[in-house]
């Protein structure tokens, strides 16, 4: 079903991103927040991270800090394998319908996550693209981040910077080590053209995975959490491990299967496939 516009399939063409009001439904945005706080209460009972997912890495991901006392779950990966909310909702919502008008009619599922930031949370992500991490046939990823929390000046948005979908694809290896993230050149470059994503709970930002972007740190006393998930074009195969892997990945979820392969010229130095429970533990190795 087409819900976009003329002028936002150009807005996002022009800056790599868009920013839609009301894609989750009062009821569903309920139910993946009562699911999200149970995970969150089981977090108490950890000290580190746990549980396990498809390729046998840490399912839950805590930060530093974390205890009983102040719990700071901050990533769950593959939340669509333990719960058949997160999993129908991410087959069949309006962020997927706006993707395929933006990239369609076949779509593919890539992976999913929920990163979540609790009041007075640390954790930032420094500034990176996320095909850096995905790297595939053709470069038409979409990225739709899905606020289940009121996303606010202070808890940490989504910061991101327009038009650099259109850039090159700026390394994310440094000194040998894959971090994950651009050089610190690089982002004191362009910091200042970085744009806030905030809104209210139930709306939905679409990213190129080309988009340069980052967050800061939660400096508020509300959470900001996001349910992440990454489609692309169904011609758009991988050309590595998927990083965030599930029973689930490359579902065809719009349109069918064509068996045919599209290519772009691009060219990039192959990520590290993680071995720990997030890319966090990747972005450190910056510090």
């Amino acid at each position: 079903m087409s819900i976009l516009c003329a002028d936002q399939i150009r807005q996002f063409s022009e800056n790599g991103f868009l920013f839609l009001e009301n894609v989750i439904t009062a009821t569903i945005l309920r139910q993946m927040n009562n699911e999200f706080e149970q995970w969150k209460e089981e977090s108490r009972q950890h000290t580190a991270a746990y549980g396990e997912t498809f390729d046998h890495r840490p399912r839950f991901d805590v930060e530093p800090g974390h205890c009983f006392e102040r719990p700071a779950l901050r990533r769950i990966a593959s939340p669509v394998e333990i719960s058949e909310t997160y999993l129908s909702f991410m087959r069949d919502n309006k962020g997927l319908d706006a993707v395929a008008d933006l990239i369609g009619p076949n779509i593919r599922f890539e992976n999913a996550k929920i990163n979540s930031k609790q009041p007075g949370s640390g954790t930032q992500v420094k500034f990176h693209q996320d095909f850096l991490f995905e790297p595939h046939t053709n470069d038409d990823l979409i990225t739709v981040l899905f606020f289940l929390d009121d996303v606010t000046e202070l808890n940490g948005p989504l910061e991101v910077v327009p038009n650099t979908h259109k850039d090159r694809l700026y390394n994310h290896w440094h000194d040998g080590v894959f971090t994950g993230s651009v050089s610190e050149e690089i982002t004191n470059e362009m910091k200042p053209r970085a744009i806030p994503c905030f809104g209210p709970a139930g709306s939905a930002c679409l990213m190129h995975a080309r988009l340069l972007h980052g967050s800061a740190p939660n400096l508020s006393d509300t959470p900001r959490t996001l349910f992440i998930c990454e489609y692309l074009a169904e011609d758009a195969i991988p050309l590595q491990a998927n990083h965030i892997p599930s029973k689930y990945m490359y579902e065809v979820v719009r349109g069918q299967e064509t068996g045919r392969v599209r290519c772009s010229n691009y060219e990039m130095i192959l990520p590290e496939v993680p071995t720990g429970a997030s890319f966090f533990e990747q972005q450190a190795k910056a510090n």
